[in-house]
């Protein structure tokens, strides 16, 4: 079994009410993509590199799973589109006027 084969036997283990997945060949390792189902919501597909000696890990089902989980955290903080930090710069730029 390839590796990307590997990856998409483990993502048929998961299923999201939100999110599709998917997975892609990239050179040695393979290219984990994210998808928010909702076409109508105008968010990035979120991609992130598996890297060979991760897909090659005795336990690769547990440390896949920790690796889709902090990506799925990653991609969710990444999705804010209003944070307490944009607020006080864009104060700060009315301030000084940039």
């Amino acid at each position: 079994m390839t590796r990307v084969e590997r990856v998409r036997e483990q993502l048929r283990l998961y299923e999201h009410p939100l999110l599709d997945f998917s997975a892609e060949p990239s050179g040695e390792g393979v290219e984990l993509l994210i998808h928010f189902k909702d076409a109508a919501v105008k968010v990035h597909t979120y991609s992130a590199m598996l890297h060979p000696r991760d897909l090659d890990h005795p336990t690769f089902e547990w440390v896949f799973q920790r690796m889709l989980y902090d990506c799925l955290h990653d991609y969710f903080v990444e999705m804010f589109i209003r944070t307490p930090q944009d607020q006080k710069e864009r104060q700060r730029r009315e301030r000084t006027g940039d």
